[in-house]
């Protein structure tokens, strides 16, 4: 086989790996979501992807399920096996124990843990290692977990449904609904597959929020959903508050806000996150958002509203945006989906790079990133 085309067949398992890893977007955090596909003789004999809870992990599942099969195969790992013991073996002595010939790795794994070292003890127990294949791809799907490592903050995905004009709701605040049911269908799959979904306060108190997954057949998630309220100025009677012991909720407040406010939230379930205000007076972000990777978090998906959203893009905290445009005109006197946050000139305003456009009905479903 020409190197070209042995370079293909790495990229064609490497895919199907990415694939898997992708169904654990959303239930494995803190750990990263890893694909692994174990080929032998140009045939899959395993496969698997990290569990809801971060266990057990990929290479573990698809040893398993190839058996005696693994012996003298290729494992195609979206992420470097581990080498460290925690709560269960590390998956590179289980690649070693099981016979695996030969292990492609799409990414090293940033973890001071494991970065490096799982691929030396591959190669010391004579394993052959290939890695970087499609790094950019494995990158994308574990962005968050890499943020979290690297930059101490999870990913963040900015999601807008808006009309035309750009507003989210009406001069009297209705906003229900802009987009179709097929585009909230989206909404709901786009909560699946982060680990908390966010809004402002205005938001929950404006639309009493639920803030869950309810898709037929998928468990409800998000794992956690986040208020950003400043003053704690949240409803005790809201629908997050009355199902916290049932669906994990965290308010994220200043640290002066009111003792006994804070105390009537801890008892109906609520865990209070106390940050320092920035110099507008709102909760500091980067300081939310460091506090939010300390507990796990990797991925979250911000819903609104339109100051939340601005504040987020001027602290550059946003990572990927969801826009959602519905044919529909509300004008000027209406809400915006972004609130100002003081650009004076052009040049100023922040760039993105559209990726993705999809038409949802007759909706308009736009992906942008930050250009690289």
């Amino acid at each position: 086989m020409t190197d070209k085309a042995a370079a293909a067949r790495d990229e064609r398992y490497m895919r199907i790996a990415l694939g898997l890893a992708a169904r654990g977007l959303g239930n494995t955090w803190p750990n990263p979501a890893v694909g692994c596909v174990i080929v032998k003789a140009d045939r899959i004999v395993g496969r698997g992807w990290t569990a809801v809870g971060g266990r057990p992990h990929a290479e573990t599942m698809a040893l398993q399920q190839a058996g005696d099969a693994a012996r003298g195969a290729t494992a195609y790992v979206t992420l470097e096996p581990c080498s460290h013991h925690g709560r269960t073996p590390p998956c590179a002595e289980a690649l070693v124990v099981a016979g695996i010939a030969r292990c492609v790795i799409a990414l090293e794994d940033p973890d001071t843990r494991v970065s490096g070292k799982g691929a030396a003890l591959l190669r010391e127990a004579g394993i052959q290692v290939a890695e970087g294949c499609l790094a950019n791809a494995a990158a994308e799907v574990n962005n968050g977990f890499l943020l979290s490592r690297e930059r101490n903050r999870p990913a963040v995905t900015l999601k807008l449904a808006v009309s035309l004009d750009g507003r989210i709701g009406t001069h009297t605040g209705d906003s229900k609904w802009i987009t179709s049911p097929v585009a909230r269908m989206r909404t709901h799959l786009l909560r699946a597959q982060h680990d908390a979904v966010m809004v402002g306060s205005n938001t929950a108190l404006q639309d009493d929020p639920d803030l869950t997954c309810r898709l037929p057949g998928l468990p409800k998630r998000p794992a956690v959903r986040i208020i950003l309220d400043g003053r704690l100025r949240l409803s005790l009677t809201s629908r997050v508050v009355a199902t916290a012991k049932e669906t994990p909720t965290w308010l994220i407040t200043r640290d002066d806000a009111e003792t006994s406010r804070r105390q009537a939230f801890e008892e109906c379930g609520v865990e209070v996150i106390a940050v320092e205000a920035d110099e507008a007076g709102f909760p500091d972000l980067p300081q939310a958002f460091a506090q939010l990777a300390e507990r796990g978090l990797t991925r979250i998906l911000v819903e609104g509203g339109g100051k939340l959203a601005a504040s987020l893009i001027r602290a550059d905290l946003v990572d990927r945006m969801i826009w959602f445009r519905a044919p529909s005109v509300i004008g000027g006197d209406g809400l915006p989906g972004i609130a100002a946050f003081g650009i004076d000139t052009v040049a100023e305003a922040p760039r993105w790079q559209r990726v993705r456009a999809d038409i949802l009905g007759d909706d308009l479903l736009e992906t942008f990133i930050r250009p690289l």
